[in-house]
């Protein structure tokens, strides 16, 4: 049986700072979360740092740019959701290796 993967924890980097947690099976989920809330540096891009250090002693810094679009709801959605919703979108541009955080 195959093994499930465990969600990891990313923290947003805007700039040095890293206020916002996003947990995750990868860091593609957890940047779709953060696109769809709006969240970016001043450069566009979504920069998430994966929690914990791999077995070389670096941290990863996995890179996306992102953004949301307005589009109409589907054709099953409840009567509640309003006629047009939020959709995420994000492209992994690179994963970097850092030495210190």
């Amino acid at each position: 049986m195959a093994k499930k993967a465990e969600a990891k924890l990313y923290s947003l980097r805007i700039g040095r700072k890293e206020d916002n947690v996003f947990k995750g099976k990868g860091a593609r989920q957890a940047a779709l979360k953060a696109a769809s809330r709006g969240l970016k540096d001043s450069d566009g891009l979504i920069k998430l740092r994966e929690h914990g250090q791999k077995k070389d002693g670096k941290w990863r810094l996995h890179i996306f740019k992102g953004s949301v679009q307005k589009v109409a709801k589907p054709a099953n959605a409840p009567d509640w959701m309003p006629d047009k919703i939020n959709k995420p979108m994000v492209k992994k541009l690179r994963v970097e290796k850092l030495d210190a955080i």
